[in-house]
């Protein structure tokens, strides 16, 4: 058995993966389970710090305190360089990271009883859309946060690479497939040569016909459903008295995970007090404030997400907004939601259309469409991919673990 790991550190959940005969590669890393999601909690109560599910059940409570999430959003934006106040104290992105990760990295040594030196990196095709500065930028910021945590030797895979790797460990012939992992930051795709014979192979490259991928992922997904499906009823597009729109800033603030707080700073605050004089629907800028002043912005993104996951297997998803002072309920509808995303999955179906041009790959001759990543599972999504490729078979990977199991895989070859 090896010492070295594979990391799939998520936007929304994250895994830690390592090869074992005969045993499954994903480590426990939270009441035994293999996930983690990539939540950070400060309770302000007991100044402490919480992971995962506790980070985000102890927010959900109602404890005082900061929630951060979808934290590798932060890789390739202005944000990493940047620090917050959190606690009272001033706390450096990357060293928020670095945290996480360095927790990451203890809890599979834990579970696997052994210290990990040595691990192979999923990331995105691209950390930055048409910027390769900024894209190999990010990758040295993640490669000097996972040293700073603790790992020493660092590689890097693609993540749909990775998930396809998984998938080679269950063939008995060669195919040509697409892999198309859709998490929460970004949707990937790659064509590869995949079976048992190459599976040995540590140099892979002659395998891989083309890569693609667009910084789209399920936070876009939620950020687009709440916009136009529940954020109206906070006040998003009434008028003023001015005859001029509310202005949305407030809205986008709230409706992206990663800039929710932006909401509450004071200056924030004052302006919208300012403007709710003029507003001409007070009742909805009522609601607003209600959800400013008690920090409730989490609470509501975290609801809205879990109505796109009740859209997935349902036409119709109903909201109790009830932490309100007063509760309201929204019903989601799953053509209202196709209809808000379609110009994403637009932007998705050309990236696959540019990675079979490249490869120079007539669509007929793909086998397989391998569906992973948590947001594979949106229907209009599913729906328009595989309708680019009508004679592939569409197989569903493990949607959280196949790029950790891949990772650990690549790991195993690289440093064995």
């Amino acid at each position: 058995m090896t010492d070295a790991c594979g990391v799939d550190f998520g936007t929304s959940n994250s895994t830690v993966g390592w090869s074992r005969p005969g045993q499954s590669a994903l480590l426990p890393l939270e009441d035994g389970k293999a996930t983690l999601p990539s939540a950070v909690f400060f309770n302000a109560e007991e100044d402490s710090v919480h992971f995962g599910r506790a980070a985000l059940a102890t927010y959900l409570e109602g404890c005082e305190g900061r929630l951060m999430r979808s934290l590798k959003s932060l890789l390739g934006s202005s944000l990493i360089d940047g620090q917050t106040e959190v606690l009272g104290r001033a706390l450096r992105y990357r060293d928020l990271l670095s945290q996480f990760i360095g927790t990451l990295k203890m809890r599979a040594e834990q579970a696997a009883g052994r210290n990990f030196e040595r691990a192979v990196f999923g990331r995105p095709v691209f950390f930055v859309d048409e910027d390769p500065v900024a894209d190999r930028l990010a990758e040295r910021t993640l490669e000097d946060i996972a040293r700073g945590a603790g790992f020493k030797d660092i590689a890097f895979q693609f993540e749909p690479i990775a998930a396809a790797f998984d998938y080679e460990s269950t063939l008995s012939r060669e195919e040509l497939v697409l892999i198309a992992d859709i998490g929460g930051g970004t949707s990937d795709f790659s064509l590869v040569r995949l079976s048992p014979e190459r599976a040995g192979r540590i140099d892979r490259r002659d395998d891989v016909l083309a890569n693609a991928g667009v910084h789209i992922g399920g936070t876009d997904f939620d950020k687009y459903l709440s916009l136009s499906g529940v954020m109206p009823l906070f006040g998003l597009g009434s008028r003023l008295k001015n005859n001029t729109d509310m202005p949305s800033s407030y809205y986008f603030n709230l409706a992206t995970w990663h800039t929710i707080n932006l909401a509450y700073t004071r200056q924030a605050e004052n302006q919208l007090r300012d403007i709710y004089r003029d507003a001409l629907e007070r009742d909805k800028l009522d609601r607003l404030l209600d959800l400013i002043e008690q920090r409730a912005g989490h609470w509501l993104a975290y609801q809205v997400e879990q109505g796109k996951i009740a859209l997935s297997g349902a036409d119709s998803a109903q909201l109790r907004l009830d932490r309100l002072r007063q509760p309201i309920d929204v019903i989601l509808e799953r053509a209202h939601f196709d209809q808000a995303i379609t110009p994403l999955v637009g932007k998705v179906e050309s990236a696959v259309l540019g990675l079979l041009t490249d490869a120079g790959v007539n669509r007929d001759t793909v086998d397989t469409v391998f569906f992973t990543g948590g947001s594979s599972g949106v229907p209009l999504l599913r729906q328009q991919i595989a309708q680019l490729l009508p004679t592939a078979r569409r197989v569903e990977g493990d949607l959280f673990g196949s790029i950790g199991a891949g990772l650990a895989l690549d790991a195993a070859r690289r440093f064995s």
